[in-house]
């Protein structure tokens, strides 16, 4: 089945950027990651949304990293899905590690927020992860469960939904899950799907992993069947990201 879920690559480029560094990024995506066969789609800051809608390729989705569970009112620092499609972004990234752990965001509340976010028309890309601590203790899979879970019954179009594997140990720390970890849970992900959803919407749904994915370690990571592409952190603000968008090729 794996042939038949277009393979997708995701640049969060969390808090980075100015407009004169944005222009040289958008510069290598649109010359060189641009390819139908790949659905690229980038996050810049939300203070840049617009700028980079309006500079990169149309081809090439643009995503918000974060938005509030309801449409409009008084929540200072927030953005909503309406202002995210009012500059003609399509995608917003939910529940990053960062959210969740430096933020406190919970499980709930990342719930929440795919269900409005869906509702309002957006495409969605929840992330799940477990960190160091879970890993070793053997609680990989109840962490990811629990977290798919608070997800699963807020989704109403799974065509529409990215899934993000990204274990928290491994994000900006240098260190990678093999391909054959990453490989594992993305296995046990697809099949807890298929039981807990259906096995359509297993078979069919993209599983993308997250943690220190580089120019180094994508085309390993890439050959394995049941992940489907990449969010990618620091090496989304390097000309090193077109390697990681052409990991197939």
């Amino acid at each position: 089945m794996a042939s038949q879920r277009k393979f997708f690559v995701g640049g969060n480029w969390k808090m980075n950027g100015t407009k004169s560094s944005i222009d040289g990024i958008v510069k290598f995506l649109n010359e060189s990651c641009v390819d139908d066969k790949v659905e690229v789609v980038v996050a810049p800051p939300a203070i840049y949304l617009d700028y980079t809608r309006q500079a990169v390729n149309k081809k090439i989705g643009v995503a918000a990293q974060n938005c509030y569970k309801v449409a409009s009112g008084a929540f200072t620092g927030d953005n909503s899905t309406a202002m995210i499609k009012d500059v003609g972004c399509e995608w917003v990234i939910l529940g990053h590690s960062e959210r969740r752990n430096v933020f406190g965001e919970s499980d709930e509340l990342v719930g929440e927020k795919v269900k409005h976010a869906l509702e309002a028309g957006l495409q969605v890309i929840p992330c799940i992860g477990e960190k160091l601590e879970e890993r070793e203790a053997g609680k990989t899979e109840e962490v990811v469960y629990r977290q798919m879970k608070a997800i699963i019954g807020n989704v109403t179009d799974w065509s529409r939904v990215v899934i993000a594997y990204e274990p928290v140990w491994a994000i900006g720390t240098g260190k990678t899950a093999t391909p054959e970890q990453a490989q594992e849970v993305h296995d046990k992900l697809r099949k807890w799907l298929s039981a807990n959803v259906t096995a359509d919407v297993a078979n069919s749904v993209r599983i993308i992993y997250g943690g220190s994915v580089s120019a180094g370690n994508c085309k390993d990571l890439g050959t394995k069947p049941d992940i489907d592409g990449f969010l990618v952190g620091g090496a989304s603000l390097k000309p090193d990201f077109i390697t990681i968008v052409k990991a197939r090729s």
